[in-house]
């Protein structure tokens, strides 16, 4: 059928071209009223061989006003139930154009409905349409068409994973798993899902909820494992570190710092994806290109904003999102769904977006739930998915003819899209299922499939076959404009052996503490907040252990003043539980695209917080000292500020290493303060070591709040040259204390005397005597002989251990895989 159209050259074509102009002429009144999807985005002609008109317009055509007229043509009504085929020159004329301009037009819902009428019917059997829809052979079609240099294609990609089962069905399935019924049904998210995607090409995986449309853009992006099937980058196998490197991934939700302005949230982007041997002028320049591209230059200095502080839109907050994994420029752009959430407006303006990356010379592919008419005449290709199984794969301008010769046509005023979701769901509900059109699919597929290989779909492209387009650097130094320079296959494939990442460890350090130094002076109101709380618990300690004696008495003050003081360092650490709950999923996704290393984040994130737990600990440390009359002058003082220093340094690791594993912030403060109980309890204070029993001893050595609690109390008593006790005072507390003087020194020297006292501690006694000095204190605390440096070590390791641990779990949960 294509043959007629192939041989209309000449006079024939200057009719054709005659023709079409007198048809856009005719509907030029109605340019102010009519929705063009696309028409403005579309400066350049495309390669694709359909031409859709709408109301005389023809939208995302190759056939520009001063393009001559491909030779072959597909006019469809792209919403309705376009059926108009220009079969042949000699039934074309200008009459029959004029006809389809104002017959076959879509209109939007605005306008009047019976303004809308359907075309005349196809003349043709449908089983030959497809030959005019998609002409691949002919010798013009291959010189309009340029190969593709980047071609990942993907074969038979299915995912199955067990259905979840209650703890009573698991319980029966471990004790008797040979019974029926006690294994897990296996529940297939894809099954058996071909197709592939091209540079300059934006596909779309679309599909009702529980399709699979994620878990399909989850697949090609290596996110989640155990998937069978074969993908494939221009013919060579696509292995994971490969993938991360030359491409990008969009995550649904925002993950956005709010503190951080647009055009600060794209430099860190920039500092991190781009390499330090390219000039900080070079980032700013590209940052600044950026903003222009995805129309943020606006709100360049707003910031994101979030629930309590405005900052900008919806929609702009989602071209942020995908600015920041653009920032590279990315061979290939995963998205999943980026229109979710968003007003149509918002929605057309995000995908239009990826309309102009794609043009770029990227391959953009994207998951959509339910596309507006406007974003559907963006789409180059689009994948329909139903309960993991592949039900259309083709142009949204095949979408019509698909369901007309399925036998379900769209009916009049309702989006394809529309009637392609109703009838998945209409045939779900049927005895017969979805397998009807998936086996339907798989059949039309088989009169379009192309050929096996690139180099049989693409006889010209001769070099293309070996050969791909890369940047000089993988790792993502070149701009849009050098999409153009060839590299080597196999210096693509070995890529893998090369750095996964664009910058040194230590750059990547000094860049994350900048940003987290923002972030905390953006809200200082959160650290003067602890601040000012941590210096009010001093105050009240001071006020109620004011100026302690050195009496029996105001010993065990001191014991309950430092007991109480040890632990508030580790209790008011808790404000550091929602700093990484907050930042985990922003964590995760820069993570997962290597924008730099876990540990460098983890070393980042301690060093940020050591200069503003010294400070806290200074406030603390004054407030306290001198009220309370502690001992040990001016290096006992630094003492006591080292201690506490150490104390909320592994408070905060400790505190930030549970919020790691825990799901939300009440569970973590619950078991956060379960825990810090525990170790106050068993720290030495209200019982001692060996009163302690043996069963339960251990955990008095796992106490984090026991080594600086003996710690101060070492300080403190150690080389005290107070007397805490004398031998008249022996007495204090009991009726003899009421005697005379006189009376009770005559006693203590008759006590003196007799034998049973010779051998012991009080053969010296007399009433002048020290019988309670700092040492005899320490002994009775059962606290060994051991340096108060050491205690200070411990304290100090306490707080790098929980480091390390923060950092093999952050690494477990970096791992970019689906949850």
């Amino acid at each position: 059928m294509a043959e007629p159209l192939a041989k209309a050259k000449g006079p024939r074509i200057k009719e054709l071209q005659n023709s079409y102009k007198s048809s856009v002429e005719s509907v030029s009144r109605h340019r102010n009223e009519l929705e063009l999807p696309g028409g403005a985005e579309h400066s350049q002609p495309l390669s694709s061989q359909t031409a859709w008109m709408k109301g005389g317009s023809i939208l995302n055509s190759p056939l520009h006003p001063t393009t001559p007229i491909s030779n072959s043509v597909f006019v469809s009504d792209f919403e309705g139930s376009s059926r108009s085929l220009l079969q042949s020159p000699d039934i074309i004329t200008n009459k029959r154009l004029s006809s389809m301009a104002t017959e076959g037009g879509y209109f939007d819902s605005s306008f009047n409905a019976a303004s809308r009428r359907i075309p005349e019917p196809i003349t043709q059997p449908p089983e030959e349409s497809h030959k005019i829809i998609h002409v691949k052979n002919s010798s013009q079609d291959q010189d309009d068409k340029p190969s593709p240099k980047l071609y990942l294609q993907f074969t038979g990609l299915t995912y199955t994973v067990c259905e979840r089962q209650s703890r009573w069905q698991r319980c029966k399935g471990a004790l008797f798993p040979s019974l029926k019924g006690n294994k897990p049904k296996p529940l297939h998210l894809l099954n058996d899902i071909s197709g592939d995607a091209r540079d300059g090409e934006l596909l779309a995986v679309m599909g009702p909820s529980g399709s699979g449309k994620s878990t399909l853009i989850d697949a090609l992006a290596h996110r989640i494992y155990a998937v069978k099937g074969t993908m494939t980058l221009n013919g060579k196998p696509c292995s994971e570190r490969l993938l991360r490197n030359i491409s990008a991934y969009v995550m649904q939700d925002d993950l956005l710092y709010p503190m951080l302005t647009v055009r600060e949230t794209l430099m860190f982007s920039a500092f991190f994806r781009l390499p330090s041997s390219i000039s900080k002028a070079a980032k700013v320049a590209r940052v600044s290109n950026l903003l222009n591209q995805l129309g943020l230059l606006r709100v360049a200095n707003t910031i994101i904003g979030d629930e309590g502080r405005r900052g900008v839109s919806g929609g702009e907050r989602r071209r942020v999102s995908i600015g920041i994994d653009i920032v590279h420029d990315p061979l290939i752009l995963f998205l999943d769904e980026p229109t979710s959430g968003l007003d149509s407006t918002s929605a057309y303006l995000v995908v239009r977006t990826l309309r102009k990356i794609a043009q770029t010379g990227s391959l953009v592919v994207l998951s959509i739930h339910q596309p507006s008419y406007r974003i559907l005449g963006l789409f180059d290709r689009m994948i329909i998915l139903a309960f993991g199984q592949k039900v259309y794969g083709g142009t949204p301008a095949q979408l019509h003819l698909f369901f007309e010769e399925f036998g379900s046509p769209v009916p009049k005023y309702e989006n394809s899209t529309e009637h392609a979701l109703d009838l998945i769901q209409e045939l779900h509900a049927s005895p017969e299922g979805i397998m009807q059109l998936v086996e339907y699919c798989k059949a039309w597929e088989a009169k379009f499939r192309p050929p096996k290989s690139m180099a049989e779909e693409f006889p010209d492209a001769g070099a293309a076959m070996s050969s791909v387009p890369l940047y000089e650097n993988l790792v993502a130094t070149q701009s849009s404009s050098e999409k153009s320079k060839i590299e080597s296959l196999d210096f693509l494939h070995k890529t893998n052996e090369t750095s996964a990442f664009a910058n040194p460890f230590f750059d990547e350090i000094i860049v994350l503490v900048k940003r987290s130094w923002k972030n905390i002076k953006r809200t200082p109101e959160l650290f003067w907040m602890r601040l000012v709380t941590v210096m009010i618990t001093g105050f009240v300690l001071a006020t109620i252990f004011w100026h302690l004696d050195h009496t029996p008495m105001g010993v065990q003050e001191r014991f309950g003043f430092f007991a109480f003081a040890m632990s508030t360092t580790f209790y008011t650490c808790a404000d550091a539980l929602p700093v990484f709950l907050q930042e985990r999923y922003i964590f995760m996704r820069e993570t997962a695209t290597n924008a730099y290393r876990k540990s460098s984040y983890v070393l980042a994130h301690a060093i940020i917080y050591i200069p503003f737990l010294a400070i806290l600990a200074i406030g603390f440390c004054v407030v306290v000292w001198w009220p309370v009359g502690l001992a040990g002058g001016g290096s006992g003082f630094f003492y006591f500020y080292l201690i506490v220093w150490a104390s909320f340094w592994a408070g905060n690791s400790f505190v930030t290493l549970l919020s790691s594993v825990m799901p939300n912030v009440m569970l973590g403060y619950t078991i956060c303060v379960a825990i810090l109980a525990y170790f106050l309890l068993l720290s030495g204070f209200f019982i001692s070591r060996l009163r302690i029993p043996v069963y339960w001893r251990w955990l008095h050595y796992l106490s984090m709040i026991k080594y600086p609690y003996e710690a101060v109390l070492i300080n403190e008593f150690e080389h005290s040259k107070e007397c805490y006790e004398y031998g008249r005072e022996m007495l204090h507390g009991t009726p003899l204390a009421s005697l005379n003087s006189s009376v009770v020194d005559n006693m203590l020297v008759y006590m003196r005397s007799l034998p049973a006292l010779q051998q012991s501690a009080y053969a010296d006694l007399n009433p002048g005597s020290c019988i309670l000095a700092g040492r005899d204190i320490l002994a009775a605390k059962d606290i060994r002989a051991l340096s108060k440096w050491l205690f200070l070590g411990v304290t100090v390791a306490f707080g790098v251990f929980f480091r390390c641990l923060f950092y093999v779990v952050v690494r477990t949960l970096a791992r970019h895989s689906r949850p």
